[in-house]
């Protein structure tokens, strides 16, 4: 099935083109078409490949054999909502991560030490089941490749709602207006906003999207915003960056093009 998806309204950047975009109904999907789930971290350009999407089909969330099965395209607020309602512990964060299930797991998404890895016991790929242990990972990265469909968790009791609170604080710095979360991941021992700021770009815009003057490793979109200016600003980043410090930053938005 082929559903049409306006991304400068989907994304949480709010930029993107109106595309065919295919949806995953089951384990039969285009080899050539690139995934995209809630678009919360994404920035699509005008002219995109061909892209795909999980139905409503992978949405739910279930207990078996004392594990937690969440299928991939399961929200994050639905998830920490069932833990509450659950008392499951271990989830929290996602209260404050937005996105669904499969998008936080490729990218490992995770507040400071909490991440989504730390409880996971195997994932399904592409339709098989592969174990924690087999899967490479670390800080804002996996190494996966193929369809999610769905995540094993182990249950641990105990799910705290001052948690809640405490990530709220950690995102009290974040800016309000659209972005795609992140713009860089942290380079190992320092931080992308500190780096941005050093370089001169916290608050530069270009046409009507700019480096944050709340936090410079986001960069919002202040109405209208292109994809070319976003890139603008990312390559100048990047460039400035290693010129003063040497220092090659990874982007942690997912730019596709």
């Amino acid at each position: 099935m082929i559903k049409k998806i306006d991304f400068s309204k989907r994304s949480s950047i709010k930029i993107g083109p109106i595309v065919d975009v295919y949806q995953i109904e089951d384990l039969e999907y285009p080899k050539d078409a690139i995934l995209v789930g809630s678009a919360n971290n994404l920035l699509i350009s005008p002219t995109p490949p061909p892209l795909m999407m999980l139905s409503k089909k992978f949405d739910y969330i279930k207990e078996e054999s004392k594990k937690l099965i969440i299928g991939a395209a399961t929200p994050s607020g639905k998830i920490v909502s069932y833990c509450r309602k659950h008392n499951i512990a271990n989830f929290e964060f996602l209260a404050h991560l937005p996105g669904t299930l499969g998008g936080i797991i490729k990218m490992n998404a995770g507040l400071k030490e909490y991440e989504i890895f730390n409880n996971i016991t195997a994932v399904n790929i592409a339709g098989k089941l592969v174990d924690k242990k087999d899967i490479l990972h670390g800080y804002r990265y996996t190494d996966i490749d193929d369809v999610i469909f769905e995540a094993h968790f182990k249950i641990e009791y105990g799910f705290k709602n001052s948690q809640i609170e405490e990530f709220k604080i950690m995102r009290s710095n974040q800016p309000k207006e659209p972005s795609a979360g992140s713009c860089f991941k942290n380079p190992p021992n320092d931080y992308a906003g500190r780096l941005i700021e050093e370089v001169g770009l916290k608050g530069k815009r270009i046409g009507n999207m700019s480096f944050s003057p709340v936090h410079a490793n986001f960069l919002v979109n202040l109405g209208g915003g292109t994809f070319e200016e976003a890139t603008f600003l990312i390559d100048e980043a990047k460039k400035k960056i290693y010129e003063k410090f040497n220092i090659l930053v990874e982007e942690e938005i997912i730019v596709i093009k």
